[in-house]
């Protein structure tokens, strides 16, 4: 009875936990969204270049370095508190080494991609690194105890300086700074608040033993970084060096707004079910129950916004981001499909985590960047940066069929309840495309027609969606019902 009781408080605090997640991504990604169509109305595609430039050297010292420490953390069942000043001692003697290789290799990397305007940018860049160093370890506690509420604050805060400082500036400069200076107030911003919220104080230690301890874990949780940092950046730098900065600025910016759906549905996965599986680890049923729920649910919310991004891309970045960003419309098509196989695989990975099994992540990441390896050149020579997605989405459609059946087999849940799973949303999704693309080419589009044909679609799907419920017992309204009624009892 106990155990039951258990068990009921742990489903109801994930189910928590997912809906302030969920609202969090929501809000964020909705300010996140603006601020990118007033930048991209302001600023050229280049200046995005310029940035992802910057990030993607950023982005390759942090991954080379990565701890994995934090996964650890939240993966041990006992109380973590003797750990942290180890960690924290590790994690800063990292970023002020990583501050200063960023500065030292700023010319270097702007050798490399041809882009001497990148130097600086870079190098400024570097005291965002600085900023998450210092940051409170303590907030570890958010996620390992599924305290999201306070994860919203934290989160929230920098991404509200990061817009006003970014708008601002580029009503200003109109230049690349704008960027970087709004990434720099966000790290800062969200460093202030992590000692605001909790009352953990860091300080450095000389246990390194227990770092030790923690990277033994950590070490696979490293091979994977790596690997997925070469496979979800290897692209960028691919496009920035062969096809130019003014390129990578239209991949990215296709990247970004064809993905933002899976990549926060992935992010709520990630971050809440992790944590929720770690405690469920001995207990294979109840690990199986939990894992189709999240994939029902991700299933549920990722195909229909991929059919709705695949419909309305072109009309979207006419009306709101300008015909400067037109080229990209293709690729972000492609794209979409991308992330939506990538938020299925997501369902995935934490499941080998919280079994103590990271190295599968590992190996099959190995299968997708050796698709992307063998396939990049010769798809971006010819198609340019639609080329280049198609070898992203073929990559990732490969190595999601393993992830699948690993996943399928140390939860038992069977190949027939997996496939019933995802079956539904897949046909509903492919009917909201069916239906929107003659009514698109009959009618034609305008700001109101745009949000019109939006309406159309989620209707279109939820009143399936209530039909498969009703006949087919598809039990979504119970699902979705139950993380209301947490949200709402916090």
């Amino acid at each position: 009875m106990h155990e039951k009781n258990h068990g009921e408080q742990l489903s109801r605090r994930v189910l928590r936990s997912g809906a302030w997640v969920f609202a969090l991504r929501i809000l964020d990604q909705g300010i996140a969204l603006i601020r990118l169509v007033i930048l991209a109305r302001i600023l050229a595609p280049g200046d995005f270049g310029l940035m992802g430039i910057a990030l993607l050297a950023m982005a390759t010292l942090e991954t080379f370095s990565q701890t994995g420490f934090q996964a650890a953390l939240i993966q041990k069942k006992e109380d973590v508190e003797s750990y942290l000043n180890s960690a924290w001692t590790i994690t800063v003697i990292r970023g002020i080494v990583l501050f200063v290789l960023l500065c030292l290799s700023a010319p270097y990397v702007a050798i490399f991609f041809k882009s001497p305007e990148a130097e600086p940018v870079i190098q400024v860049f570097g005291f965002s690194i600085l900023f998450q160093t210092f940051a409170n370890i303590g907030i570890i506690y958010f996620e390992k105890e599924l305290e999201f509420n306070k994860q919203f604050i934290y989160q929230l805060s920098g991404t509200l300086a990061d817009f006003t400082v970014a708008v601002s500036a580029a009503l200003i400069l109109k230049t690349v700074w704008a960027l970087v200076f709004g990434l720099l107030a966000g790290s800062f911003v969200r460093c202030i608040v992590s000692y605001l919220i909790h009352p953990y104080r860091p300080h450095l230690s000389s246990d390194l033993g227990k770092a030790k301890e923690l990277f033994g874990f950590g070490k696979w949780i490293l091979g994977s970084s790596i690997l997925v940092f070469l496979i979800t950046q290897g692209d960028d730098i691919f496009v920035g060096k062969v096809l130019g900065a003014a390129a990578l600025g239209f991949y990215q910016m296709a990247y970004r707004i064809s993905n933002m759906p899976a990549t926060e549905i992935t992010h709520v996965i990630s971050q809440v079910i992790f944590p929720a599986y770690s405690k469920l680890q001995g207990d294979i049923p109840k690990l199986r129950e939990a894992y189709l729920r999240v994939l029902q649910l991700t299933a549920f919310l990722s195909f229909p916004i991929a059919g709705l991004i695949f419909v309305l891309a072109p009309d979207f970045t006419m009306i709101f981001l300008g015909e400067k960003w037109m080229a990209m419309v293709p690729a972000m098509q492609v794209l979409v499909f991308a992330g939506l196989v990538r938020s299925i695989a997501a369902t995935a990975g934490p499941v080998f985590h919280s079994v103590g099994k990271p190295k599968i992540d590992t190996k099959l990441q190995i299968v997708r960047l050796s698709v992307l390896a063998i396939l990049i050149y010769p798809f971006t020579s010819k198609w340019g940066i639609t080329g280049t997605s198609l070898v992203v989405f073929l990559s990732i459609f490969i190595s999601n069929i393993g992830f699948s059946l690993m996943a399928i087999k140390i939860t038992k849940c069977g190949i027939g309840d997996f496939a019933r799973t995802i079956m539904f949303p897949l046909v509903n999704g492919t009917v909201i495309i069916l239906l929107l693309l003659p009514l698109k080419a009959a009618i034609g589009i305008g700001i109101l027609e745009f949000v019109l044909f939006i309406l159309i679609g989620i209707l279109t799907y939820l009143f399936i969606a209530y039909l498969a419920d009703k006949f087919f017992n598809y039990k979504i309204h119970a699902l979705i019902k139950g993380s209301i009624q947490s949200f709402r009892g916090i």
